[in-house]
């Protein structure tokens, strides 16, 4: 499995209710771990992101 690219987009800003990145929408802890981790565990944390995405969005319409 390889490796995905990193979903930072640069606005490392944590919102303050939330607690998850402006951004790329991870977690301080997925944010911090992302160097280190395995490929399956990166793919883990962007399906995660994926999920609180598609979740916000539904709530927001």
């Amino acid at each position: 499995m390889d490796h995905p690219p990193s979903p930072c987009t640069g606005t490392c800003t944590l919102d303050p209710f939330t607690k998850l990145c402006r951004g790329c929408a991870r977690t301080i802890e997925e944010i911090m771990a992302w160097p280190s981790a395995t490929a399956q565990a990166k793919h883990a944390i962007l399906g995660a992101v994926s999920e609180r995405l598609q979740s916000v969005s539904v709530r927001s319409k």
